[in-house]
């Protein structure tokens, strides 16, 4: 038992003494110099790309309303077209995955509105011809 104590002691006090040497190769005088990085070349500059800026539509208009820092409502007119998106705010207890807390939620196009009739000009009479005369 003595025998293999000794041994053992003797492994590890190698082991001590022979780790700043294998630490020490790698780090030689030789290796510290890293070698000079590769030359740079100049490239062509290509033709400038063509590319127009169009001017963004100003016939959309998008209206957000918003309530705690939320958005509750949002008004997009294009054209003619109104219509507005809603957030879907789960019902109760719904889980999500569940029906009733899907995401996505259609929008609604606004169809026709009540108030005063609007002005619209007066069409032009058509031009007829007179009656023939009677035989």
């Amino acid at each position: 038992m003595r025998t293999s104590k000794i041994w053992s002691l003797i492994s590890i006090t190698a082991a001590v003494i022979a780790t700043p040497m294998v630490v020490n190769a790698q780090n030689a005088p030789g290796n510290d110099v890293a070698p000079p990085p590769p030359q740079m070349q100049r490239l062509e500059e290509g033709a400038a790309p063509e590319v127009t800026i169009r001017q963004p539509d100003t016939k959309e208009k998008i209206t957000e309303k918003k309530s705690q820092g939320r958005v509750t409502e949002v008004k997009v007119q294009t054209g003619r077209t109104t219509y507005y998106a809603y957030p879907n705010d789960p019902a109760g207890s719904a889980m999500r995955g569940d029906g009733q807390s899907d995401s996505s939620r259609p929008v609604q196009f606004q169809i026709g509105e009540f108030g005063p009739p609007k002005s619209h000009p007066a069409p032009e009479p058509v031009e007829t011809l007179a009656p023939a005369p009677g035989k």
